[in-house]
Order: structure tokens, then sequence, then C-alpha cells
């Protein structure tokens, strides 16, 4: 099964035109709208009961209880292995300081101008659902990475939503995760039912303000469809992708296995090489047949490679970025030794990976940024997970008398100008006398 090839060698045409020639992710929100509005009716309309209907259909699973008990969260850590809980530690320890340092960066100092002073103040949601897949994987770090910001944001209630098991129940290593990140209720809820839920609220559920986390397609396409009823980032968080640029001095097996790494995610991924080297994108392709021959998941890679699986060739690495920027992937690892001095070129990614010892799975782990990124091209004004996410920003104005008396006279003429006298006399009333 080799990557489908595309080649951009000699192409002349401008920026419009490359981007035309690229080819463009499948529209997923037309493929999956219907389905998705039908189950958040059926949850809007039947709470509980349409949850466990539903879960009993996408997951076999028939629940008496959604809610997982406190106990059993908090046994979790106890009957995981020693190195596990080491390892959510330390990557829950080094997400919380990023994201402490990211929000102390972001204080703004208060804005004073003619007397008129502007504060900036930021105020935490008041409680947050986040949502970890389930199925084909287990994500114990995508808990982690939703919940940490939540935290530092000042969040004062955390939901989990985890789709149940064969068995009927959330694996240990998520479990165990929400118990080192303080996770509040964790439900074993999953899919576009579980988003519907969390917006709308059921008997057992409470509504949240905000929905963060990655899922698949109807999952992605549940979020946009509550977005407005509660805040749902502006990142379309779907089916992993990944574009990894490679060059003449690449180690070829690297580039492959990174590749592979994204695909085996699950169906509806991306997994594109980018290459001026003929030579290369042949010993990638090699490794990469090879690779999915061996793996477990055989199946899995197959389907997301085969679909969205590409080898690119293009003249040099200045095209190679110009791509890239056009895909806009989630996941954009530069493994060239020159990867700093081609970072500026870089316009639209979710994260860069920058030279050959930069795998993107180290940040899906403890890198420390978080690994909630834009998927399906929203890169261009998405960005990952951030504490800012999770909070409101609000502006608190006063006025001197000083500055009513200057500038007054001009918000009375502007609003006189658009026919709204109370506008203009709320002013004059204020007037310094």
């Amino acid at each position: 099964m080799a990557l489908r090839r595309l080649d951009f060698r000699g192409f002349t045409g401008d920026r419009k035109a490359l981007r035309a020639a690229v080819p463009s992710p499948t529209d997923e929100q037309e493929r999956s709208s219907e389905a998705v509005a039908a189950i958040i009716g059926e949850v809007r309309s039947g709470g509980d009961a349409a949850l466990r209907r539903l879960t009993a259909k996408f997951d076999g699973v028939d629940l008496d209880e959604l809610r997982v008990p406190a106990e059993e969260i908090g046994a979790a850590l106890g009957r995981v292995p020693s190195e596990l809980q080491d390892a959510l530690d330390i990557a829950h320890d080094r997400i919380l300081a990023y994201h402490a340092h990211e929000s102390a960066a972001a204080a703004a100092d208060d804005f004073d101008s003619g007397g008129i002073r502007v504060r900036h103040l930021v105020r935490p949601v008041g409680r947050a659902g986040c949502y970890a897949p389930g199925g084909r994987a287990r994500y114990p770090s995508t808990v982690l990475m939703c919940a940490v910001p939540a935290h530092v944001a000042g969040v004062e209630e955390i939901v989990l939503c985890v789709p149940p098991g064969p068995d009927g129940h959330i694996d240990d290593a998520t479990l165990a995760a929400a118990a080192v990140a303080g996770i509040d209720e964790v439900f074993c809820v999953g899919g576009a039912q579980a988003i519907a839920a969390m917006a709308y609220g059921t008997e057992s559920i409470d509504p949240v303000d905000v929905i963060v986390g990655p899922g698949n397609r109807y999952v992605a396409e549940a979020k946009r469809q509550v977005s407005g009823v509660v805040g749902v980032t502006s990142a379309f968080a779907g089916p992993s992708e990944v574009v990894v640029i490679a060059g003449p001095d690449t180690p070829t097996e690297w580039a492959a296995i990174d590749l592979v790494v994204q695909a085996e995610h699950g169906p509806d991924g991306m997994a594109w090489l980018i290459t001026w080297s003929e030579a290369v994108a042949e010993a990638v392709a090699a490794h990469v047949d090879r690779i999915v021959k061996e793996s477990p998941r055989r199946a899995d890679l197959e389907a997301t490679l085969g679909a969205g699986g590409f080898a690119v060739l293009v003249d040099g690495p200045k095209q190679a970025i110009a791509i890239a920027n056009i895909v806009a992937p989630e996941h954009l690892e530069i493994l060239t030794g020159n990867a700093e001095s081609l970072l500026s070129q870089v316009t639209s990614a979710g994260a860069v990976f920058l030279g050959p010892n930069s795998p993107a799975s180290m940040g899906d782990y403890l890198a420390g940024p978080n690994h909630v990124l834009p998927t399906n091209r929203t890169a261009r004004f998405a960005s990952a997970l951030r504490v800012d996410d999770f909070q409101k920003h609000i502006h608190a104005v006063s006025v001197s008398d000083k500055a009513l008396e200057v500038l007054g006279p001009h918000v009375v003429t502007l609003a006189e100008t658009e026919g709204l006298p109370a506008h203009a006399q709320s002013v004059r009333l204020r007037w310094p006398r």
C-alpha cells in the first residue's frame, strides 16, 4: 500500500493556483451533520434514557449508572503500574508549569488615556466539560491536557465524558489521569451524545459553560452544532493530522514512523510527506509499507493512509513550507537539519516540531503545550487549547470629569449621527456644571 504521489516540481502558478491544486479535506460536516442532529435531539428530549439507549447502540454496552463513583476514580491510581502513575504526574506537572507561565504572560496592564481608565478583567467560566476519546485507544494524556489548563484558569467544576469500553467501564489509565487532574465528575458517555449532554444537560449531567477535547468527526460536528449554546473553541479538533517535511539529511525511517504515528489514531486522518528528494520519498514509502504490515493496528492504518496518505514532491524547502501552510496541519514536523531557518516561513499549523530529534509524540505527552490542536485546516485561524479558552475577558471603564468634558461632545456627535438621541442625552446630562 504505497502513499499516493503528488508532484509539484516545476509548478509555476501563484499562491491562489497552488491552493487550488492542493487536495482539500473531505467535508466532514456535510457527511455527519444529519446524524449528529438526530443524536442531539434524542438527548435533549430523552435525557439519561437516551444516553443509555445510544450507548447500547454505538458502544454495545448496557449501562445502569452513567456516573463513575468517586472511589473508583481514586482507586484507579492504585491499580495502574507505578511507572504509569509517575508518567502521569510528570506530564501533569509539566503541563501545569507551561499553562501557568502562559497565564501569567497574558496578564495585561491597565490602559489609561485622556482620563479614561480601562481595566482588563479575566474571569473563569464556572463549569467546563472535557471530552476524551475511547474505543480504538485510551487517552489519559488528553484528560490531563484538557483539565490542567482549566484548573489554571480557575474553573470551579470540571467534568469528563469518556466512551465506555466493551466491558461497560472506563479503563483504569483514563480514570487515574482524572484523579491526578482533579476532575470533579466522570461520566461513562461518548460520541455526539456526550457533547449534547454536556451542552444541554440531562438528569445525571449538569450543563457546562465550555466544551473542549478532541474526537472523531461526529464529536467535532456535535461541538459545531452546540456552539453558541456553550463555548466551543474555534478549532475543529477532529481526526489526527501530520505533515512531515523531509530532506536528503532526514532519517527516512524516522519520517515514516512519524507518518504512521498519526495514522494509528484511526479513520479520516491525514498523513503527508513533503520532500524535494525522490529517493527520500521512495525510502519513506517503503518503510511505511513495512511498518503497516507489521502493525497490530494494520486495518486502521491502511484505512487512514489509503484515504489520507500522500507523498508530495516539491522543488525545495520554500515550496514545501508553502504547501504546508495551505494544508494547515494539526502537526507539522520539519525533520531537517536547517529546521530553525524555515520556522519563520510557517504561518498555519497547530504545532510545529523542529529537527530530526523532535517527533510530535513528545508534544502528545509532556513537552508542555497542549496536544488538543486544530484540524481540518482550522489552524488557518485557530490555535492549540489554552488557558484563555476557559476564561472570559471583561473590560471595566472609568471616566473622569475632565474626560467627559473633553470627549463627551464627540460622543454626542456620533450618537446623533446614528439617530440615537438617548445615547447623546446620557452624556449631556453628565457634563460638568
